[in-house]
């Protein structure tokens, strides 16, 4: 089974990367599921809504995942319950939260269970992504073939933390939310593929996919300032593809992928 993972996609830029690109890449590559993390794909930067989450499919996404700016646009409590292809993240605290941790594709005989879970290291206070994880595995995954998780978190450290523990349980780890892909795609000891961050889809020319004045200001003054997500200059792509073995669920190989004006996408 290969998996293709698009990162963070930000603002209308990352939309369009992921129309011209994903259509090309997914003819090049064949993957047989395609996975795109969408929590920043509105206008501004935060959220997704019912119309970019159509647009994301069309352009071929099997799974759209999410993460801490699931909630940020309020239209997705009117459709989140009839979008079964959305995953937000699945240690979110409470009882009756709206929409889905997991989604499970198909792939002939086989099954890949999609997980967004999010870390909990600088970041809003979730239950325990690794809690979480151990209850999945011993019920709602316990029969699937292939398990994928997208794995949105800030630190380093919590992201291979969370790989490792689970290494040889699950097929894959790739991590979201910080926007800058990682040098470090891997195959841990028991099989579990793994990438520190896929990195973000979006403006090139940014910081992060925000017009760089007023982060440069923020860093400068250290007093509050609006971020706007950059629509000048060129758009990036980045994500990963990974080959998962049939039989064993493992990672045979993980490789990343970047598409921008230094790294020309070549067929």
């Amino acid at each position: 089974m290969r998996i293709l993972f698009i990162g963070d996609v930000v603002g209308n830029t990352g939309i369009e990367m992921v129309q011209t690109y994903l259509p090309q890449l997914k003819r090049d590559l064949k993957p047989q599921v395609t996975i795109v993390n969408g929590e920043n794909s509105t206008a501004v930067g935060r959220g997704i809504s019912q119309t970019i989450y159509k647009q994301v499919l069309a352009a071929g996404a099997d799974v759209v995942t999410m993460g801490n700016h699931t909630w940020d646009n309020a239209e997705i409590f009117d459709f989140i319950e009839d979008a079964p292809r959305l995953v937000r993240p699945m240690n979110f605290p409470g009882r009756d939260v709206p929409g889905q941790g997991v989604t499970r594709i198909k792939v002939n005989s086989l099954t890949l269970d999609v997980v967004n879970m999010q870390g909990r290291v600088f970041m809003a206070p979730l239950d325990d992504p690794f809690a979480c994880m151990e209850e999945l595995l011993a019920t709602v995954c316990r029969d699937a073939s292939h398990i994928f998780v997208d794995f949105h978190a800030e630190t380093t450290s919590e992201k291979r933390a969370f790989a490792l523990k689970f290494d040889g349980r699950v097929s894959a780890v790739v991590g979201t939310h910080t926007h800058v892909q990682t040098n470090d795609a891997t195959v841990l000891p028991k099989g579990t593929g793994f990438l520190t961050d896929a990195g973000m889809t979006g403006p090139n020319d940014g910081i992060l996919g925000m017009k760089p004045e007023a982060v440069i200001h923020r860093f400068e003054t250290q007093r509050p300032t609006r971020f706007e997500v950059e629509t000048r200059g060129k758009g990036l792509l980045s994500g990963c593809v990974i080959d998962l073995d049939d039989k064993t669920g493992q990672t045979k190989k993980i490789r990343s992928i970047m598409i921008n004006p230094d790294h020309p996408y070549l067929p």
